[in-house]
């Protein structure tokens, strides 16, 4: 074969790898950029691919625990409250994000161009729910609109349910919601509901940097979305965040029972732990198995950075 054929089907399979699924998302190399204290697996477009392990064990911490050791680390803006939902829900899992912007007629009519020229069908808000997969969540800054902002009704929902196991948070407007409230499994937590279909809005990035009301939330973060608010985790505090929420759990559980029984008092529990203290605590633990297990080491490490 001739070299210069060869030179060219190698350039062409690298675009087709590279190419993204719509033109509005960002490199992979802008994502490792951004994300670059991500040590651990990626999907191929550079989005931080936190275990499903740790996405289970989220579920089960306190968002205020969650939300004191991002405060603790100096991550500020991470926390976003003021929701309706669907139902009481709780949800864990790995943002893709979307941004909608009040649409033009010359940059949606391009847009459309250029998606229906990549095989991509429907209104924009169709195209982000393509690219989920299990254990994903769907993070979308529709800029609060609620009157013609409702990006997904219960056929989009169900689609969304389907692909990656989990619901959505909208900083804008769902419709359907009582045929959303009988698909089983699913929450939405949105600004508000409306009847109207999407209007005047089109997709303008997708797994980008996006808003939140007071928060930043790049893809891959872990997203924990409570009755209390939701908080953005960044995928590589997420191992940090979750261990030391689970730890605060056993500690406060610990300190309920000797409280309780006069062993120690509020001021002692509430305080640096004693060495005493500390051989209380992982004694209690041996005692309790299903709160998982704790060395001295490790116990040290988490009370050194305490400010809870």
């Amino acid at each position: 074969m001739n070299v210069k054929v060869i030179i060219l089907f190698i350039f062409l399979a690298n675009m087709a790898l590279e190419k993204p699924l719509i033109g509005q998302t960002i490199s992979r190399e802008e994502l490792i950029f951004l994300t670059s204290e991500w040590e651990g697996e990626r999907f191929p477009d550079g989005r931080p691919r936190i275990p499903d392990e740790l996405l289970e064990r989220a579920k089960h911490i306190m968002i205020d625990d969650a939300w004191t050791v991002l405060k603790n680390e100096g991550y500020l803006n991470q926390y976003e409250g003021g929701w309706k939902t669907v139902n009481d829900t709780l949800m864990t899992g790995r943002a893709v994000t979307a941004m909608y912007m009040p649409s033009r007629p010359d940059v949606e009519k391009n847009i459309k161009s250029r998606g229906a020229s990549q095989g991509r069908k429907g209104n924009t808000n169709a195209w982000p729910i393509d690219i989920l997969t299990q254990g994903d969540l769907y993070v979308a800054d529709a800029f609060g609109k609620i009157s013609g902002g409702g990006i997904m009704g219960a056929t989009l929902a169900t689609s969304i349910l389907s692909k990656s196991g989990n619901g959505v948070v909208f900083d804008g407007a769902a419709r359907d919601l009582q045929e959303i409230r009988n698909i089983p499994g699913f929450n939405a937590f949105v600004r508000d509901f409306h009847p109207s279909f999407t209007e005047e809005m089109v997709l303008m990035g997708l797994n980008t940097p996006i808003r939140i009301g007071n928060a930043m939330v790049l893809p891959g973060d872990l997203v924990i979305a409570t009755i209390e608010g939701v908080l953005f985790v960044p995928a590589h505090l997420a191992e940090e965040v979750v261990s030391v929420s689970e730890f605060v759990i056993r500690k406060d559980q610990f300190g309920f029972e000797m409280v309780r029984t006069n062993r120690y008092s509020t001021g002692e529990i509430d305080s640096q732990w004693t060495d005493e203290i500390k051989t209380a605590f992982l004694e209690w633990l041996k005692e309790h198995p299903e709160l998982g297990t704790m060395t001295r080491q490790e116990l040290d490490q988490i009370m050194s950075k305490r400010t809870w």
